[in-house]
């Protein structure tokens, strides 16, 4: 895949998470069945979707990156990330945090990592 349709991909995923989870995170939340009780874990989520939207900038304002040393750390950067995702996800549902559709996160996660670091080994 070419890194701009890769990091454009990414990017509007990311978009659309931190926008769901600052904008409707009473709605989002219990799809993984964690609930939204107070203000503090309601401003808990919304200050998630500050990193989620910081990684959407980041892919969305990169996306013309051309092959080489600096694409290359941009992609490790985004396994790294993405693997992250993986670990807290599943962790998530292995205990017993996320369940039902909060089981699609690690799935999710997964497959980001695999794709970001196919298209690292290319650079």
């Amino acid at each position: 895949m070419k890194n701009r349709t890769f990091l454009t991909a990414h990017g509007a995923i990311y978009t659309v998470f931190a926008m769901a989870l600052f904008i409707v995170p009473t709605l989002m939340w219990p799809m993984y069945g964690v609930e939204i009780n107070d203000q503090y874990a309601y401003f808990l989520s919304q200050h998630t979707s500050i990193f989620l939207g910081g990684i959407a900038a980041i892919s969305l304002l990169l996306r013309d990156i051309e092959a080489g040393k600096l694409a290359k750390n941009l992609f490790l950067a985004l396994t790294i990330s993405n693997s992250l995702g993986v670990i807290i996800t599943l962790y998530a549902g292995i205990t017993g945090i996320f369940v039902g559709f909060g089981w699609s996160d690690p799935a999710f996660f997964t497959l980001l990592s695999v794709l970001s670091f196919m298209q690292m080994k290319k650079q």
